[in-house]
């Protein structure tokens, strides 16, 4: 089904920049290509970005970087492609704030699939911001329209993929989510994706939310299974 979705690729292989681009256009994306970081940065303030791939290993600013400071400014889904199996690449770049990740080689299958998840939880969050659903929980804070979280009346930032956490979460309170469950509320599929990647961003939400996040209040670990938010 085609997609209006305009797409900013940021790899500095044309050769694989041109790998990319033919399925997403096919796809009916329009794609904006950057081949280094600075060159990426620019592209995003030219216009309207709906998602960011965004390779970690870049000329003049790294994909980390780029992510860091998009991330500063934007809420955009990001992608993030590393050509090693590194975890701390992928660990560094979840805790950045990017949405989801893509080790090198990759098939065009999964690449399709990621980007189309990522997409349809946008144009989903986008719809429920006319939604009048509050979740409250001690002196936590969830507004679901306005895509807003605080905790003691101070405001919280979360990316995107945080904030569908916790949404997933806290409106079930004392419910368990095994790592599968959440990443199929998340992206509506738990194929070609690490459950871990779940431990990343709940690590990286206890920290922003948690008074410590060694000891968590709010979000709780269930050994063996997964994860639930606090009973009210």
């Amino acid at each position: 089904m085609a997609d209006s979705s305009t797409i900013l690729l940021v790899d500095d292989e044309e050769a694989v920049r041109k790998v990319l681009t033919f399925p997403l256009e096919r796809d009916g994306y329009t794609v904006v290509q950057a081949g280094d970081g600075e060159e990426a940065l620019r592209r995003f303030d030219d216009g309207h970005i709906d998602l960011v791939v965004l390779d970690i290993m870049l000329p003049r600013v790294d994909g980390l970087e780029v992510c860091r400071r998009l991330r500063a400014s934007s809420q955009v889904p990001i992608i993030m492609l590393t050509a090693r199996d590194d975890e701390l690449d992928k660990v560094v770049g979840l805790e950045l704030g990017a949405d989801d990740y893509i080790t090198k080689p990759f098939s065009i299958r999964e690449f399709r699939s990621r980007v189309r998840a990522l997409l349809r939880r946008a144009r989903t969050a986008r719809a429920a911001a006319d939604a009048d659903e509050r979740i409250e929980n001690g002196d936590l804070v969830v507004d679901v329209g306005r895509r807003t979280v605080e905790r003691g009346g101070e405001q919280v930032q979360l990316t995107y993929v945080e904030f569908e956490l916790l949404r997933a979460l806290a409106a079930t309170p004392g419910r368990v989510f095994s790592r599968r469950m959440l990443l199929e509320a998340l992206w509506g599929s738990s194929d070609f994706r690490d459950p871990r990647t779940i431990d990343v961003h709940v690590r990286h939400l206890r920290e922003k939310l948690e008074s410590d996040s060694s000891n968590p209040e709010y979000i709780l670990t269930v050994r063996g299974v997964g994860y639930r938010f606090r009973d009210p």
